[in-house]
C-alpha cells in the first residue's frame, strides 16, 4: 500500500527539476514506478502528481461515472486529461516541471512536497501556508470526520 505522507522541502532550478523525496521515490520503485502524473488542482494552487497506477485508477473512476454520448460529460473529461502530463524520474530521482505549471502554481525556486496517501502534491511553500486552516479550525474539522454517525 502506498503511503505519501509528511512534507517535505525542495528546490527548482532554473530548468524546472525537482528532486523527488527519498521516501516517497523509495514507494514509487517497490510499485516500479518512474512514471508520474501530474495535473493542476482544480481548486488549489498546487499540483497534484499521481503515481501511474493511481491515475489509471481515478481516469477508469471518472469514465465509469461518464457517458461517452453526453457532450458536456466529454467536455468534462478531455478538460480533466488535458491538464495532464506525464513525467518521467530521471536516474538522479528527479522530475522536470514544466514552466507553465511552476508559474501557476507559485513556485519560484522553493517548493514542498506534500504526502496525500496515494498521491502527493507539489505547492509553493507560501501558497501551503495559506490554504492550511487555522489550528481550531483543523482540530473541530478533524473532530467532524472522525465523529461517530451513532452519536
Amino acid at each position: 500500500m502506498l503511503l505519501f505522507i509528511g512534507n517535505t522541502e525542495a528546490k527548482a532550478d532554473a530548468k524546472g527539476r525537482i528532486f523527488i523525496p527519498a521516501s516517497y521515490r523509495k514507494q514509487l520503485a517497490g510499485i516500479g514506478g518512474g512514471t508520474l502524473v501530474m495535473r493542476k488542482d482544480p481548486d488549489r494552487n498546487c499540483l497534484i502528481l499521481y503515481p501511474q497506477e493511481v491515475w489509471n485508477a481515478k481516469l477508469n473512476d471518472l469514465k465509469s461515472h461518464l457517458n461517452e454520448w453526453d457532450a458536456d460529460d466529454q467536455i468534462l473529461l478531455m478538460q480533466f486529461v488535458s491538464e495532464a502530463e506525464v513525467l518521467e524520474i530521471d536516474t538522479q530521482g528527479r522530475v522536470l516541471i514544466p514552466r507553465k505549471y511552476l508559474n501557476t502554481s507559485g513556485i519560484e525556486g522553493d517548493a514542498l512536497f506534500v504526502g496525500g496517501i496515494d498521491r502527493f502534491a507539489l505547492w509553493s511553500p507560501q501558497e501551503f501556508e495559506k490554504a492550511k486552516f487555522a489550528p481550531q479550525e483543523f482540530a473541530s474539522r478533524l473532530a467532524q470526520k472522525f465523529k461517530d454517525p451513532k452519536e
